[in-house]
């Protein structure tokens, strides 16, 4: 066989190093999450908070945090898990997520917005904010921006 023909198999140490070992152990994770939603397994809050309880300090505290400023600002917001992540949707589909920092290794956690947020503002806008802290400040802008999201 040729240099530029490769079987399939030839290539799998190369595909292999497309995804991080975090990126897939994010998506085994929503494999799993599927599945326990197919199956009505699947527990909503008690899923969330127990991806919070997993975490280390300081996403763990950050995380409960968010989670107390998401119900409060947006009830109607439904929590879920995605990606193995504390996640938050209107009518299936996400709004806004927290992602730990630790679990990808990076120096900072992250809150963000899917497309189902409503948070259009003209050309351009904001879908995802580095978190290193809750300030009250902070907690106070997310709020609003969350009840924004889910309008």
């Amino acid at each position: 066989m040729s240099d530029k023909k490769k079987s399939a198999r030839s290539t799998g140490a190369r595909g292999s190093n497309l995804l991080s070992d975090e990126e897939r152990a994010a998506m085994k994770e929503t494999l799993k999450e599927r599945r326990r939603a197919l199956s009505g397994e699947a527990e909503g809050e008690s899923d969330v908070l127990a991806k919070i309880a997993e975490m280390s300090e300081p996403d763990r505290g950050i995380a409960k945090r968010l989670h107390a400023v998401i119900k409060a600002s947006a009830p109607t917001l439904s929590p879920k898990t995605w990606y193995g992540m504390p996640a938050y949707a209107k009518n299936g589909k996400v709004v806004c997520f927290f992602q730990s920092g630790q679990k990808f290794k990076s120096r900072y956690a992250t809150f963000g917005f899917q497309d189902a947020a409503n948070l259009d503002d003209g050309d351009i806008w904001p879908t995802s904010f580095a978190l290193k802290r809750l300030s009250a400040a902070v907690e106070e802008k997310i709020g609003k921006l969350v009840k924004r999201a889910a309008s």
